[in-house]
């Protein structure tokens, strides 16, 4: 039987109860007793080997078939339910989505799970955990082994690096040598240290810093550094650590990523996977509504009552379909503006009703793109159980308002970014058990992510219960990095001393650690949500927590614009930005530090002049005494753009400015207008500091 044509109906259906799996093991963690937690983790399993062994995937349905075992042994109470053993179902889990992964690169799905396969057979054999773990524990021996340089990179650090590399920095694998007599190998490891945290930012460690500082390697450390400086400038300062006997530095390339990627489950194929187990049993409670486990299989039966009356479209059938409507809505311009000329009232009377269907039918689009948060809030919980384990830190995650609707094209972009930001509120936000328990706090800490439609707008807030921003030291830090003046430190209000840690390579951090972005990734965060058209903000209290504010327009498709004059020139500016326009007199403008500024209601903004920026200012054209200006904002900061004259409010399409010309200054893309000419639409963002 030919099944090729089910193979895209397979893919997306094995993610979907893989992802059920994990939220079920995660509730089951939390709720050891509860066997309806178990049916439903079994059904999800038993569904995903049925539909494996049926596509020819055996190796898929083999494993599945074992995980089934253990479900099995669970919920007939052979066995009991303990972190240990979800442990290592977890990695069955994780395993199965690899291999699924695969399958959709044009893989055959094929891995060597023989390890994982022998501990599952154990635990459903009952015996005792202890044989268990010491086979876990020769499993995860090569921990670091995983790729051709001897790195392994997760998908995090490999964000880290390839998005690093756009703000200008190079990325390096330093390896040092020491020599065979050196007797202070640690005193050697924290002078290299010092030496490279003043030239970058270190992200990752081989071996890990816990064991470099226990002495636990042979003669030879790798550093992962990001940096401004060349390799050779890099060597000669470490070479002048006595007790040395080589460096090599090897170029970490977009290339290399790119070939990384493509290449890491064959890799991993190759030499045992990355585990991350440790004999920590802090437990880490991921909830989203908390509901008990009758209402959760109540509300699995309703929706599969309701399945029938939906049906799998594939995504790019709806990016045509948007694209073809884009064309119409240009169309349905041009027909606007003739219409407008003709003064012919049939036409006037068909043209407005077009634009009436075609507004229902622009709506009914744009929902049929819209996709709930909840697909990308759904990998959280897994990944903050691991990393509280890792950091020893008891960690309770709540998402609220995951149904919350954002454009395909933003949930897109919107996964890496929230992912920093939850590693960083981890690592550096929550303190450990003992700090909380000292401060009088519980020592479990709270992370709440939450999403909810404001306006035009949807706003994901992350809050966390932990240290807060340290203000003495992040004005320290800001002022030894030369981000801001002494004079200036003094003036800066407690949500402006936060926001500095958003600056480029910006870093309080006392340790270095494989968790977080060490200030590199909120610089990523920053730009890439700026990218979208959003902005993010943050309110921090020192000793009682951080709160987070990312702000994203619905959809980045069509958006709704003022369209103004400059040199006889048409510019859109995004509705988005503006707070408000205004004609004010020549006589009102002011000078302060050599920049033209208006008093806007109290509050001093500054004046950008488009015709400067754009390099099209008329010399003789005539001075006048009105002046029209465009108030528009970005964050907290004010700016008032300077144009000719207003035209109005109008729906546009965004069009992208091409590869040639990604670069353009302040201007983030272009649309046709409804009598054909192009205008360009201005990036506020840019022009405010």
């Amino acid at each position: 039987m030919d099944t090729s044509q089910y193979l895209d109906m397979f893919i997306e259906e094995s993610k979907e109860h893989l992802q059920a799996c994990n939220e079920h093991l995660l509730a089951l963690e939390n709720n050891p007793d509860d066997l309806a937690i178990v049916n439903e983790i079994f059904r999800a399993a038993h569904t995903l080997k049925g539909m494996s062994a049926t596509m020819g995937y055996e190796d898929i349905a083999d494993l599945t078939h074992k995980m089934e075992n253990v479900l099995d042994a669970i919920r007939n109470s052979k066995i009991s339910v303990t972190t240990e053993i979800l442990d290592v179902v977890f990695e069955a889990s994780d395993d199965l989505e690899l291999m699924v992964l695969n399958i959709e690169a044009g893989g055959d799905g094929k891995k060597d799970v023989s390890h994982l396969v022998s501990m599952l057979n154990k635990i459903e054999a009952g015996e005792p955990l202890d044989l268990v773990e010491t086979a876990a524990a020769t499993e995860e021996a090569p921990t670091e082994v995983v790729s051709s340089s001897g790195i392994y990179y997760d998908e995090f650090e490999l964000t880290v690096i390839s998005q690093s590399s756009d703000q200008g920095y190079n990325a390096y694998e330093i390896t040092v040598e020491l020599r065979e007599d050196c007797l202070l190998k640690v005193a050697r490891v924290f002078m290299t240290f010092e030496i490279l945290e003043k030239s970058g930012e270190v992200i990752k460690t081989v071996p890990t810093v816990e064991k470099l500082e226990n002495e636990e390697f042979d003669q030879k450390f790798t550093i992962v550094l990001l940096t401004h400086e060349d390799a050779d400038e890099l060597k000669a300062k470490v070479m002048k650590v006595s007790e040395i006997e080589d460096v090599k530095i090897t170029h970490i390339t977009d290339e290399y990523v790119q070939k990384y990627k493509q290449t890491e489950f064959e890799k991993q194929e190759e030499q045992p996977q990355k585990v991350e187990k440790k004999a920590n049993t802090s437990s880490v409670k991921a909830t989203e509504e908390k509901a008990a486990p009758k209402e959760v299989s109540q509300s699995k039966k309703s929706g599969q009552s309701s399945s029938n009356k939906t049906i799998r479209v594939n995504i790019d059938r709806l990016d045509i379909l948007m694209n073809l409507f884009e064309e119409l809505v240009i169309d349905r311009g041009r027909l606007q503006s003739i219409a407008s000329e003709l003064h012919n009232p049939e036409l006037n009377e068909s043209v407005e009703r077009m634009t009436r269907v075609s507004g229902d039918l622009q709506n009914i689009i744009l929902n049929m793109r819209m996709v709930p948060v909840e697909t990308v809030f759904n990998r959280f919980p897994k990944m903050v159980r691991q990393l509280a384990r890792d950091l020893n830190k008891k960690i309770n995650l709540e998402i609220i308002g995951a149904e919350t609707e954002l454009d395909r094209t933003v949930i897109d972009e919107i996964g890496d970014p929230l992912v920093h930001l939850i590693r960083n509120a981890l690592d550096h936000g929550v303190e450990s058990p003992e700090e909380r328990i000292a401060a009088g706090k519980p020592e479990e800490g709270t992370v709440t992510l939450r999403a909810y439609h404001s306006g035009n707008h949807v706003f994901i807030e992350l809050e966390d219960d932990g240290a807060g921003v340290n203000r003495e030291r992040v004005l320290n830090k800001a002022i030894e990095r030369g981000i801001v003046s002494e004079d200036l430190a003094s003036t800066l209000s407690d949500k402006q001393v936060a926001e500095l840690i958003l600056a480029s390579g910006f870093s309080t951090a006392a340790a270095i650690t494989d968790v977080s972005g060490r200030g590199v990734g909120l610089d990523v965060v920053k730009n890439t949500i700026e990218s979208l058209g959003g902005h993010i903000s943050i309110d921090s209290k020192e000793g009682k927590g951080s709160l987070f504010q990312v702000q994203l327009p619905l959809t980045l498709s069509i958006i709704s614009v003022m369209l103004v004059e400059l040199d006889q020139e048409i510019y859109a500016i995004p509705l988005s930005s503006i707070i408000e326009t205004a004609i004010i007199q020549k006589s009102d403008i002011l000078n302060a530090h050599n920049q033209p500024v208006i008093d806007f209601r109290g509050t001093i903004v500054p004046l950008v002049d488009l015709k400067e920026i754009f390099e099209m200012r008329d010399s003789h054209a005539e001075e006048e005494d009105f002046q029209s200006i465009v108030i528009v904002r970005k964050g907290e900061s004010l700016a008032g753009l300077v144009v000719d004259s207003f035209i109005g409010q109008q729906e546009i399409v965004l069009k992208s400015l091409g590869n040639y010309l990604q670069s353009v200054f302040a201007i983030s893309g272009a649309t046709i207008l409804g009598n054909g000419q192009v205008a360009l639409i201005v990036d506020c963002n840019a022009l405010i500091k």
